[in-house]
């Protein structure tokens, strides 16, 4: 089953797809453009990877990682389908970045690999937006790169894991304006799904609505204002994401601070 969550006429719905549009969890059935998108899912803990993929890891002059380099998120930087994420004044540098998000269902303390996929609730699509610019000294990304307002689009569906046969084995990709700029595959990630599970349970617990962001392909490129991105992953969906200027959001200055 596809979920969404979405805002409509003063509250926020559970919903679910429903041929062109969506049928909220009252029965009415709306347009998906009648709705404001929110991130799939109630989310906690956002947990990122960084150089998942050799080939993307080559293009930005990294060596593939002997083991996961992780950070972590902030709530406030997701913004859901149909969202627009800020390109501030100063970046000469801003880059999508298309990835497989695994949502966690259920608590996962020292999991081992074979019972990773049991604490897995579903899968979404996200574009975690980078400024290069902002990377300010080898423990990377820092702060204004990876945790700013809305710089991580996510949704628009949150994808039952029994649909997902394989999820490391799904084709990305990412269009600016209508031309494909990224193609990869989950297969191709340093670091499977199941490893990351073991891993991070390891010596952190995990639990339902935390989210890892697995890493994305080779074929970054910079966007600009007016751009919009669609970052899709086969059988999960394709995310839709426009990118506007400080002016959209009353931001000015060095990094966009406020006006």
């Amino acid at each position: 089953m596809r979920r969404a969550r979405v805002a409509c006429s003063g509250g926020v719905h559970e919903a679910v797809a429903d041929g062109e549009g969506l049928r909220l969890a009252d029965g009415r059935r709306v347009r998906e453009d009648e709705v404001v998108w929110l991130p799939p899912f109630t989310p906690r803990t956002i947990i990122a990877l960084g150089l998942n993929y050799a080939e993307h890891a080559k293009e930005l002059a990294f060596g593939a990682q002997a083991e996961p380099l992780v950070f972590l998120k902030g709530p406030n930087a997701l913004v859901g389908h149909r969202g627009v994420t800020r390109r501030p004044a100063d970046a000469t540098f801003m880059h999508y970045e298309c990835e497989l998000a695994v949502v966690i269902g259920k608590p996962a303390r020292r999991v081992a690999r074979a019972r990773a996929y049991d604490h897995v609730a579903g899968y979404t699509v996200a574009n975690d937006y980078a400024i290069r610019d902002y990377l300010e000294n080898w423990y990377r990304p820092n702060l204004r790169v990876k945790n700013r307002d809305g710089c991580t689009a996510i949704g628009p569906w949150l994808v039952d894991r029994d649909d997902v046969p394989d999820p490391m084995r799904l084709a990305l990709r990412t269009t600016v304006n209508g031309k494909v700029k990224q193609q990869g595959n989950t297969r191709d990630m340093v670091h499977d799904i199941p490893t990351l599970i073991a891993w991070l349970s390891g010596f952190m617990t995990l639990g339902a609505g935390d989210v890892i962001l697995t890493g994305t392909p080779e074929g970054v490129a910079d966007v600009k204002p007016g751009d919009e991105v669609v970052a899709e992953i086969e059988g999960i969906g394709r995310l839709l994401n426009t990118i506007a200027d400080d002016a959209a959001f009353g931001r000015a200055g060095p990094g966009g601070s406020a006006a």
